[in-house]
């Protein structure tokens, strides 16, 4: 039997641009699957796990800006797109997540594959609504066509995120041999959003507080890259001195920005001079604790931040007012607006010192980096990370998994330019490899993935289908265990520390690496890293996986080394 309001549904995604779906095995949802995978204009990928099924569609839909379907069977299938779901509302990816459930008369009737499925995803959805269980009606169709236009609006709007359709479906689930798929003609329903744009008294005030302070500081949370925003940020602080500052994460592609305050914020002296009065940030989550100390410890008297986000975002305990405003509107209109005070006021020597006082400090942080990781007399994986982030191509994507990875790409930075990306919406190892081969799946860039190896393990089955790609490259750091909590002094002071907390293993990746067909190499010394790196970073179509192995007490030891260093900066 063909559901026609449900071929409707996939038509109607193609018509608001949504081209691409993930698909996870079920006979529930079987309408659905069928609808979309025989869609000529849509391309398909089925993953079995829904798990990382839903990562995999949270890092195509970060490539293409578009939501993607997201689709599974009824019960607890729908529960394990969960820590996707989460990731992608919090990290603002945009997800049409389409689940099929049984007719809600049959809900806790002892029938199986059934849960409460209306509503699932609690708050961590931006909207959710249930299909009627019978189509037939005119009624439904226009619900139907109305509630999916409206899910797909909410998706796309900012703050962008997950929307979620649960379908219930009465048997018969597959059409007859016979039977013909021809897909209608739905109504397409845009919501039309005015550009927003911010009151004049609003930008009178900060215009002011700028003219009469030289200590402006402008700070940039993660963020896709975006070449015309730097190039404003580029023009405020040569014309203008202000610091822009930022982390790996918020692709500040730009040798004039500051992306080491992970380490000289990390200094035990006194640092006032490098107190704002007035605090400009964008973009989302922070990596840094040292940062975020550092701003709860030297409060900016004037805090701005530009967000859509219906909450307030307030990490440094310093917010005064949140802007919802696309940055790159907020700091071009920023720009002109100084420009032409400055035009009609006359040119003045700005008062470059507090400028300087961070660019004095990005310089010691970035030598005294180089030099801490050259003269380390033994290797690990610090020095391993530095050498291999050093040689991955430009133009190249890196992802980078949460716990240590993201961490000491943040300490080393990247010479290059490099788009990177990591799910810091929940800071969570779950979907980190998971996400990268999404990306790989939708992007002809070298996707490279640098992962610990209980994210690795944890996430095996990213590689579990036939889709794995010939662009992808994972850089794997094995450690025998989760080796950040021998970096914290809470959990490594405890006897407990291997088995609760560290949870040791003595696991490779080799087998792994064979079952998904990657070119495996296993690195045990820096001799084997030099040799096989030209290989691994060759640009063939091959999948590889480069597995580093090290002793979590030695790379203790020189992370430890490395405190000392930020305390002293």
């Amino acid at each position: 039997m063909i559901l026609q309001p449900l071929l409707d549904l996939a038509e109607l995604c193609v018509r608001r641009g949504i081209h691409h779906a993930v698909i996870a095995p079920g006979s529930r949802s079987a309408a659905l699957t069928l609808a979309f995978a025989r869609h000529p204009h849509i391309q398909t990928k089925v993953i079995p796990d829904e798990r990382a099924a839903g990562y995999i569609a949270l890092g195509m839909a970060q490539q293409l800006g578009q939501p993607v379907a997201l689709i599974c069977t009824s019960g607890t299938a729908a529960l394990n797109f969960a820590p996707a779901v989460a990731e992608a509302y919090f990290l603002g990816v945009p997800l049409l997540v389409l689940t099929a459930d049984r007719p809600p008369e049959w809900i806790h009737q002892q029938d199986g594959q059934m849960i409460h499925q209306d509503a699932v995803y609690g708050k961590h959805i931006k909207e959710s609504y249930s299909l009627p269980a019978d189509y037939g009606h005119v009624d439904s169709r226009w619900f139907i066509e109305r509630t999916v236009n409206q899910l797909i609006n909410s998706a796309q709007e900012q703050p962008r995120g997950p929307v979620h359709l649960n379908v219930p479906i009465r048997e018969p689930f597959y059409p007859k041999p016979d039977e013909t798929f021809t897909y209608g003609s739905p109504r397409t329903i845009n919501r039309v959003v005015e550009q927003r744009t911010l009151p004049q008294e609003t930008w009178e005030e900060l215009i002011g507080l700028l003219e009469d302070t030289d200590r402006v500081l402008i700070l940039a949370g993660q963020q896709v890259i975006n070449e015309s925003l730097l190039e404003i940020l580029d023009q405020l602080k040569n014309e203008f001195a202000f610091p822009v500052v930022g982390e790996v994460i918020s692709n500040l592609s730009s040798h004039s920005f500051l992306t080491h305050p992970d380490i000289f914020l990390g200094s035990t002296q006194p640092q006032d001079e490098r107190c704002p009065e007035v605090l400009i940030t964008f973009g989302d989550s922070f990596v840094s604790k040292n940062l975020k100390l550092f701003f709860r410890k030297y409060k900016p008297r004037y805090h701005y931040h530009i967000s859509f986000r219906r909450e307030l975002i307030d990490p440094f305990q310093t917010l005064t007012q949140q802007l919802a405003i696309e940055p790159e509107v907020f700091f071009h209109t920023l720009l002109e607006t100084l420009d032409l005070r400055a035009f009609r006021q006359g040119d003045e020597d700005r008062d470059t010192t507090f400028l300087q006082s961070w660019e004095v400090a990005e310089q010691k942080a970035v030598s005294g980096i180089r030099h801490f990781l050259q003269t380390r007399e033994a290797f690990g994986e610090f020095q391993a990370v530095a050498q291999v982030l050093e040689q991955i191509p430009e133009s190249s994507q890196l992802h980078l998994a949460n716990s240590m990875s993201v961490r000491y790409a943040n300490y080393i930075g990247l010479p290059q330019r490099v788009t990177v990306f990591s799910n810091r919406g929940t800071s969570g190892i779950d979907g980190c490899m998971s996400t990268a081969v999404g990306a790989a799946l939708t992007t002809d860039q070298l996707v490279f993935l640098l992962i610990g190896d209980v994210a690795f393990f944890y996430d095996r089955n990213a590689l579990w289908h036939p889709h794995v790609p010939s662009n992808l490259r994972i850089i794997l750091i094995n450690n025998s265990g989760g080796s950040i909590f021998r970096m914290i002094d809470g959990p490594r002071q405890q006897p407990e520390l291997e088995t609760y907390f560290e949870t040791k293993h003595h696991t490779t990746a080799e087998r792994t690496a064979q079952d998904a067909g990657l070119e495996y190499y296993a690195i045990a010394n820096e001799p084997e890293l030099v040799k096989a790196l030209p290989s691994f970073l060759n640009e063939d179509k091959k999948a590889k996986l480069l597995e580093i192995s090290s002793d979590p007490v030695a790379n203790q030891k020189t992370f430890d080394q490395f405190k000392e260093l930020m305390k002293a900066m």
